[in-house]
């Protein structure tokens, strides 16, 4: 590695590389003469530095304005010389927060977000048609989607270390493989065996879609540094795409004359051009802090990151939120039915809310960049919190819209905000899937008994009381752990936009 020679003069830096393209001032003459252990690689520097001539040129050189100015500066004041590497020249890949690349790695993102998140918020079209099937109780149906997004999360840890591990193209071809195949297996289930389509729905694109949500989010703090939270947001808007497109498509087709099984295939067919176009676009860059940069990575340590205390408290906030953030998605259409409300316009609530979270998950990702994503966060914990309790109240169709258009922004922020924030936490980039990891497969659990738990509280005879007020209390204890995390960090940087 090519070495600088630096020199303090009246607290101030000065470097000088081997072959230099700058007259060195002749009053650091004897400094270099006299570092002995040094003479031959200096050899350069001090035959210029003697002759006030640039390296290369034949004849002496008249001093220059800026030489005499140094030499005012430095004559007796000269502290040390030290040996330093070179700052290596940046080069494409050092890039940050743009480019061709970085560009492609989001929209790779969001394709595989709406493949995987969103395909599984479409499990209503499912329930309907598995119940109406007699394949199971309602019950025990609804464990099957309740168990895809538990792994969706729970995989977090596993997908996470081997992002960190540097193996991004080839992990990604095979979880896609995982999950597309697993979809093709639903669409040949018998309708009244459970358990084929508890193993290839609720085990199979679980496990698929959960080895594939984490790093298309991570693998963006690859590309971006100061726009990070903006990136992962428009990534994480991929959900409310999927929401809102796979629905409508399984719905149509299923009612048609191609059916269930042919109206499965043709959405798997879907996710596969998406998950292919995304298996191109996507990129990751060379594992962070290899020797082959000039950052060292610092020995990973397990216990520290578990007794970083903003940390335990941000997967305590993630799991009381998954356990209430679900209740309005899988329960306001039926809300609205029982209330009475008007049917036509009940069944577009659904595409309300997901069409509003778009924005949510974009424009406070946004802010966050500026103000920090713990603290965009507070407030839209909060606000779930808030309108979660204000259902207790709700009676008409103009109010069931202006909630869901509230709550989906809201909600869709607090999801998106949830990757910056635990990427904030980071010590160093080689952490951030591991971190991104351990707080996703604990915080699983919520989203694994929350909405069982909810329906259990709702009974036979639809008492709507008990469920909205578990779900908002799980909601307000989210909102107190993340307060606590954000004061700890405020502490902790010395600054409020944390």
């Amino acid at each position: 590695m090519e070495s600088s020679i630096a020199f303090k003069t009246s607290g101030r830096t000065w470097a000088y590389p081997p072959r230099c393209n700058k007259a060195i001032p002749t009053s650091i003459r004897s400094v270099f003469l006299d570092n002995n252990s040094k003479r031959e690689e200096l050899a350069p520097c001090a035959d210029m530095m003697l002759n006030r001539r640039p390296y290369g040129m034949d004849s002496p050189q008249p001093p220059s304005q800026w030489e005499k100015s140094v030499k005012a500066q430095s004559e007796n004041s000269i502290k040390e010389v030290i040996i330093t590497p070179l700052v290596p020249v940046p080069v494409v890949e050092d890039v940050m927060d743009g480019g061709r690349l970085a560009w492609c790695t989001v929209i790779g993102g969001f394709l595989t977000i709406a493949s995987t998140f969103g395909y599984a918020n479409s499990f209503g079209v499912y329930q309907d048609f598995y119940t109406r099937s007699r394949t199971a109780s309602a019950s025990a149906i609804s464990w099957v989607g309740s168990m895809q997004i538990f792994f969706i999360f729970a995989m977090s840890l596993p997908a996470g270390k081997l992002l960190d591990m540097g193996y991004f193209r080839i992990t990604t071809m095979v979880r896609t493989f995982i999950y597309v195949f697993s979809l093709f297996m639903v669409s040949i289930c018998e309708s009244n065996k459970y358990y084929q389509i508890y193993l290839a729905q609720g085990l199979g694109m679980g496990i698929g879609a959960g080895l594939l949500y984490l790093p298309s989010i991570t693998v963006q703090s690859h590309h971006w540094r100061d726009r990070q939270a903006f990136a992962m947001g428009i990534v994480a808007a991929g959900t409310s795409f999927g929401s809102i497109m796979f629905p409508i498509v399984l719905n149509e087709l299923i009612k048609s004359s191609l059916g269930f099984r042919w109206g499965v295939r043709v959405s798997a067919f879907m996710v596969l051009v998406m998950m292919l176009a995304a298996n191109v676009l996507m990129t990751s860059k060379k594992k962070l802090g290899s020797k082959n940069t000039t950052e060292e990575t610092p020995k990973f340590n397990i216990k520290g990151i578990m007794h970083d205390l903003p940390f335990i408290t941000s997967i305590i906030c993630l799991f009381f939120g998954n356990w209430g953030i679900f209740f309005p998605y899988f329960y306001i259409q039926l809300f609205a039915i029982v209330h009475g409300l008007n049917r036509t316009t009940v069944f577009y609530l659904i595409a309300i809310l997901n069409a509003s979270a778009i924005l949510g998950r974009i424009l406070p990702n946004m802010l966050a960049d500026r103000l920090g994503p713990n603290t965009v966060i507070v407030p839209t914990v909060t606000s779930c919190a808030v309108l979660v309790y204000g259902l207790l109240g709700i009676s008409t169709i103009l109010g069931m819209i202006i909630f869901v258009i509230l709550y989906g922004f809201m909600s869709g922020a607090a999801l998106s905000l949830s990757p910056p924030c635990f990427a904030a936490l980071a010590r160093h980039p080689s952490e951030v899937g591991v971190r991104f990891g351990i707080a996703f497969s604990l915080a699983a659990f919520g989203a694994l008994i929350g909405n069982p738990i909810t329906g259990e509280l709702l009974g036979p005879n639809f008492t709507w009381n008990k469920p909205i007020i578990v779900s908002a209390v799980a909601f307000t204890a989210s909102s107190i752990f993340i307060i606590i995390s954000r004061q700890i960090l405020v502490k902790r940087k010395g600054t409020q936009w944390v």
